[in-house]
């Protein structure tokens, strides 16, 4: 199959051809994916700089290991492993301050089963609406940052960037199970951050 939907040339075609030589099916593919890329690389890292460089390394990587790429798997699958690995190196790479972890945001059972600390239902519901809020967009980001590793890059995946949980499991070499467990775990350290702002907001 070589066309995408919408008569396009698909992605794995322009790979077979970019593969064989051919510069303007490369630059097709650059022009496909760099916005999509660049957005990924910038929530992963947090900030423009490693996020251009991450950029640009990924689409250096993507040139060279082009022959490695078989099409078992969607061409985007394949270039969103690499992307993710290398902002990860991008952010790796960087020293960077150490942030309090968001793991002290998650709820609190006591033994009984129930919540240690009252818990504002109301203000938790809100705290998904402010992910959209431009206000908080700066917060959002370094919460984001403040994110495990092994939460942060599931999320942004599969939350952020819609992927679904096997293309997602696909990226990262992980079980689709084990990406839920760890979306749904960044999802509640994220909630209760945000309700947490929510409630000092003026």
């Amino acid at each position: 199959m070589t066309k995408a939907s919408g008569g396009a040339t698909s992605d794995e075609e322009l790979a077979r051809r970019a593969r064989a030589g051919d510069a303007p099916a490369f630059d097709a593919l650059v022009n496909r994916y760099q916005e999509r890329v660049y957005r990924l690389s910038r929530r992963l890292t947090g900030n423009r700089a490693d996020a251009e460089d991450a950029l640009q390394d990924t689409f250096l990587q993507v040139f060279r290991r082009l022959s490695t790429f078989r099409g078992e798997s969607r061409f985007s699958t394949w270039l969103y492993r690499i992307a993710t690995n290398t902002a990860l190196m991008a952010c790796r790479s960087r020293a960077r301050r150490r942030t309090e972890p968001l793991d002290a945001y998650l709820p609190q059972f006591d033994r009984g089963g129930r919540h240690a600390r009252d818990v504002d239902h109301a203000r938790a519901s809100r705290a998904d609406e402010i992910l959209e809020q431009r206000r908080l967009a700066r917060a959002v980001q370094s919460a984001l940052q403040r994110l495990p590793e092994l939460y942060r890059v599931p999320f942004v995946l599969r939350d952020l960037e819609d992927l679904d949980t096997a293309e997602v499991a696909s990226v990262l070499k992980a079980t689709p199970a084990a990406v839920r467990q760890r979306v749904h775990r960044a999802r509640l350290m994220m909630r209760g951050y945000l309700s947490h702002l929510v409630g000092v907001e003026p």
